[in-house]
């Protein structure tokens, strides 16, 4: 069995179940009551015949959805399986417990509840008539491991369609952490934003919002490279949100290779995976941050990082400076679904880094310009945050 392991001791062998499999067993998460049901006259209540009063009053006045029923504490985790984590396309099926996973750090780190959707379809369209005619059950939509470049498409029409926020964590989750560690790691060393200038590797999904988020907070300039290079607007080859990614992106019109582009670069952001030449590292400015994201093995060795960084970061839990979405996402949608907000935007992802920031501001070294997931300041630093710029956008209802 997959969930066995074979142990040979003295010419005997044993067989130690996976702890991993183990803690799987059944799956990681459960339906709990919130309220009693004792007896005949609690049955009345959380059935009939009580239940038909609130489904008459909400039928009247549909906004009482939000007080009396879960609708405005639950978010929808949804997946098509094709971009696991590191697995990449494994299907719905697969992805159910990274799914599951998501649900219950949703819970741990931001007390909302989450429901995981694994759908059976790959098609955008599908994908988004499903989750538009699943909303009515839920405060918050969050998208989870769907590839690009159909995530943008799938996000951009669910945020047109709906009036809950949709976002795609894989996005915008990575880019607000990456944001907040930087902003930290340039005041560590008594820089501004404005003064770097950085260099992402990769050009999916986590590269373009970390592009976005930092031309909106005010970098100096970014470049943003695929497998081919710089993406410029020279360039005749691409797609159209690597054109529209060109547009905002590259000030200085720089043309070539990942290698090109790291000359005298102050920042490097890796989510590609990969391998970066050292000899290309060699190249950034004097006391440059490299954070190099990807999972298991980073972009650029932490060895040779070492040698050139004045801060160093990754996507690993056993190195400092983590770059983790759990810093995110649930204190995100706790903001935004405490204000029953219409929308995730652009102000609260920057509300939402800038907060982040702040929870370690005083405590800056090299190995931490980014708090701990398990630092219980940093949910309610975000969620508040989240919530005031929601009303400060307009965006909230409450």
């Amino acid at each position: 069995m997959a969930a066995e392991i074979v142990n040979q001791k003295d010419g005997l062998e044993e067989s130690v179940i996976d702890p991993a499999f183990a803690l799987h067993r059944g799956g990681k998460m459960a339906v709990q009551a919130t309220v009693p049901v004792r007896d005949k006259d609690d049955l009345s209540l959380a059935y009939t015949p009580g239940v038909a009063k609130v489904c008459s009053a909400i039928a009247d006045q549909p906004e009482l959805v939000d007080d009396y029923t879960w609708k405005s504490q639950v978010v929808a985790v949804v997946t098509d399986g094709s971009a696991v984590l590191g697995l990449g396309d494994i299907g719905p099926e697969a992805s159910l417990p990274v799914m599951e996973g998501k649900a219950i750090l949703f819970k741990q780190f931001g007390g909302v509840d989450a429901v995981p959707l694994a759908l059976a379809t790959k098609d955008a369209d599908d994908i988004v008539e499903t989750v538009a005619r699943l909303a009515p059950s839920f405060g918050g939509v969050n998208l989870e491991d769907i590839s690009a470049p159909r995530c943008f498409e799938i996000e951009a029409r669910l945020k047109e369609r709906l009036d809950i926020p949709v976002f795609h964590d894989d996005q915008h989750g990575t880019a607000i952490v990456t944001l907040a560690a930087l902003r930290n790691a340039a005041k560590l060393n008594g820089r501004g934003l404005g003064e770097l200038r950085a260099v992402i590797s990769g050009a999916g999904a986590a590269g373009v919002a970390i592009a976005r988020i930092l031309v909106e907070a005010g970098i100096g300039d970014v470049a943003v490279c695929d497998r081919k290079g710089v993406v410029s607007r020279d360039r005749d080859d691409l797609t159209e949100v690597k054109r529209e990614l060109a547009g905002f992106t590259n000030k200085a019109a720089r043309t070539g290779s990942l290698g090109s582009a790291l000359e005298g670069a102050d920042v490097f952001i890796g989510v590609s995976g990969g391998t970066v030449p050292e000899e290309a590292v060699a190249t950034m400015a004097e006391g440059c941050f490299i954070f190099a994201m990807a999972n298991p093995n980073p972009e650029i060795h932490p060895d040779v990082a070492a040698k050139y960084a004045s801060v160093f970061a990754t996507g690993r839990s056993d190195y400092p400076n983590q770059i983790n979405n759990v810093l995110a996402f649930p204190g995100v949608f706790a903001g935004a679904l405490q204000v029953r907000a219409t929308d995730i935007t652009e102000g609260m992802k920057l509300a939402a880094a800038e907060a982040l920031a702040a929870v370690v501001a005083d405590e800056l070294s090299a190995d931490r310009v980014i708090p701990s997931p398990f630092d219980d300041r940093v949910a309610p630093a975000v969620t508040a945050a989240v919530a005031a710029a929601a009303r400060a956008e307009g965006v909230a209802r409450r």
